[in-house]
């Protein structure tokens, strides 16, 4: 078979060809009385062999090598093969992101597109000095995105840049609330730690709607923060969790005095001190959850919780009977009106 014929049949062009002959990749057996090349059946599986592990990503070295070494083993060339692809994808997911990032700001110029590009280098960079003052100080009047704000919010291991990002974020209102959503998604817990913390921040019913949903997260600190920001917003859901942050700490002070301000709807009053009164039998053993507790119910409004208290001053621990006796002393002081104050 003739070269015009082969490239026609095979896909192969014929100068691919001339070029598998000039490297001794594929040399046809034949030629004709003119010269022509000419090929057997023998070199058209060899150019289909050739053509099936370029498609693997192969060089022409490298195909040469597999094919003439009978003791050549692919295993390593195709892990070899693995990374590289995967390399090479995370490079053009990369590339991917920042054009979306530079697509989502509807920049009017190159000059913007510039600007931005800046902005992805700074939010970038290896420094947490620069990240920050990248944040708090974009370049000229060009603002952060909120998707980027978002993405680099997930993803910032710095407390001092993760909350500077917060507060960009809250800056810009409710658009990044569905990029720092996906990450309650994520398996990682720590990404649904960092997103619940800005959640907290984000006004709208969208945000409160996620933070709502973390509630059964399976990690408790998630669970906590989002207990924290949406009793903050006046949300009683948020009431048994917010009197396990009590029991359990830390923020149990804050948890306290949000469950002291829901308290003041006299449907949740009683609620509310039935719960802390439970839990206070719950943890009989317990010194330390009980004299955190005993200090939850004096942050209940006026003197509702006086009687509670009055019994917890002759508590068998001594410690809870101490802070109970301080605390009813206080309460007796206070015009019925005043909101608890520790």
């Amino acid at each position: 078979m003739l070269i015009g014929e082969v490239a026609r049949r095979s896909g192969v062009s014929a100068r691919m060809l001339r070029h598998y002959d000039s490297l001794g990749l594929v040399r046809p057996t034949g030629r004709t009385v003119g010269g022509y090349r000419e090929y057997s059946p023998e070199d058209i599986r060899r150019i289909f062999q050739v053509e099936g592990l370029r498609s693997l990503g192969l060089s022409l070295s490298q195909i040469g090598r597999a094919l003439e070494d009978v003791a050549f083993t692919p295993s390593a060339l195709v892990t070899n093969l693995i990374r590289k692809t995967e390399e090479r994808l995370n490079r053009e997911l990369e590339l991917l992101e920042r054009l979306r990032t530079v697509d989502a700001a509807e920049p009017s110029g190159w000059h913007d597109v510039l600007r931005i590009i800046e902005l992805l280098h700074g939010l970038g960079s290896q420094s947490a000095a620069r990240r920050q003052q990248t944040v708090l100080a974009p370049a000229e009047d060009v603002s952060v995105p909120a998707e980027l704000l978002a993405e680099a919010v997930l993803t910032e291991t710095d407390p001092n840049v993760a909350g500077a990002l917060r507060w960009a974020l809250a800056r810009a209102g409710s658009d990044g609330v569905a990029g720092v959503a996906s990450g309650m998604g994520s398996h990682d817990v720590e990404v649904r730690r960092r997103a619940v913390l800005a959640l907290a921040e984000l006004p709208g019913d969208e945000a409160t709607a996620v933070l709502t949903e973390a509630l059964a997260d399976a990690d408790a600190t998630v669970r906590r923060h989002a207990a924290l920001a949406l009793g903050a917003r006046g949300l009683t859901r948020a009431v048994p969790a917010l009197i396990g942050t009590v029991v359990e700490g830390p923020n149990d002070v804050e948890a306290a005095e949000i469950l002291g301000t829901l308290a003041r709807d006299t449907q949740w009053a009683d609620r509310i001190i039935g719960a802390l009164v439970d839990e206070l039998t719950a943890h009989a053993g317990d010194s330390a959850v009980r004299m955190r507790l005993t200090q939850a119910l004096a942050e209940m409004p006026g003197t509702i919780a006086l009687t509670t208290l009055r019994q917890l001053a002759r508590d068998d621990d001594r410690a809870v009977a101490i802070i109970a006796s301080a605390l009813v002393e206080r309460l007796e002081e206070r015009p019925d009106d005043e909101p608890g104050q520790p």
